[in-house]
């Protein structure tokens, strides 16, 4: 029995770091590892370090999620969604907080060692990454809540991410690095805008003002459109402009990205929405994949 208990405590724990979104966290990191590598840059203490901070940041960013959603009612009864740890009872609050900080802070602490290859001015990304991880869900102004989820999304696991993972190796930036990064950046704000697109009545109801519930689903499937375009022509873009025909390897992807775009179009109920959830981080550990096994092989 005691086994069974164990067993079921750490499935909760494992639900509540919200798996499905990891790849959000693991990409920048392969990708910005990958151009280093393309440079002649690539070391791999720094890349795992960054590889570390960004899972960290990712998780604890879910766990606040989770335990701020149900402080600010979002997360009731009529949930639609996956089932959050807090809201359901399975972990209480003040766990959930504990918990929250305690991995945060081993993330910033991780991120510290950083400074090392990068210097002191990174500890200011650790803690904006920190402080935006909380105030995604929490504090007086909520960036979810406000419509600016999207926005942080894109920048702090795109733009950032990338950049920085490829700044600590190579010691610089280049414009190539900041084009890179920009395809993650949007199929990692789509992962969002499904999960959104999800809790649309509950996340209105709520009072939860994301840009879908601001905008309108039409809206929402506009913008998950606009993202897989974006994020197809960026390796076009690059090419012509004197890129490998390599780093066209995740235009592979397109018709699975697609098939994404009908079905959130032709979503009827919740779990065709879970389902999309996850593929759609799947796209993105795909593209990140082929992406970087382009720039690695337009190098040898």
């Amino acid at each position: 029995m005691d086994m069974v208990r164990s067993s079921n405590r750490w499935g909760v724990w494992f639900d509540a770091i919200r798996p499905k979104t990891l790849p959000a966290a693991i990409a920048p990191v392969i990708v910005g590892s990958s151009l280093a590598w393309h440079d002649g840059s690539f070391d791999g203490i720094a890349a795992l370090f960054c590889l570390f901070f960004s899972l960290l940041i990712q998780i604890g960013t879910n766990l606040a999620n989770d335990y701020y959603d149900y402080v600010k009612g979002a997360d009731t009864a009529e949930r639609v969604g996956p089932t959050r740890a807090v809201a359901a009872g399975l972990i209480k609050p003040q766990t959930m907080r504990f918990a929250m900080w305690l991995v945060l802070g081993t993330g910033f602490a991780l991120g510290l060692s950083l400074v090392a290859w990068g210097g002191a001015w990174l500890i200011v990304i650790g803690v904006l990454s920190v402080l935006c991880a909380i105030a995604y869900t929490g504090g007086p102004y909520p960036l979810g809540y406000n419509g600016l989820g999207d926005v942080f999304v894109f920048i702090f696991f795109g733009l950032v991410a990338v950049d920085a993972t490829y700044y600590v190796q190579t010691g610089g930036l280049t414009s190539l690095a900041m084009i890179a990064a920009i395809p993650i950046g949007l199929l990692t704000t789509n992962i969002l805008v499904v999960n959104n697109y999800r809790d649309f009545a509950t996340d209105g109801a709520a009072g939860k003002r994301t840009t879908v519930v601001r905008f309108g689903l039409r809206y929402a499937r506009c913008q998950f459109s606009g993202a897989l375009v974006g994020s197809f022509l960026t390796p076009v873009i690059l090419v012509v402009a004197g890129a490998s025909p390599w780093w066209l390897l995740p235009c592979l992807l397109l018709p699975m990205g697609w098939r994404q775009r009908r079905r959130l179009a032709d979503s009827k109920s919740p779990s065709e929405l879970i389902q999309l959830l996850g593929d759609t981080g799947k796209l993105l550990a795909l593209y990140a994949l082929l992406f970087s096994l382009g720039m690695i092989i337009s190098r040898t």
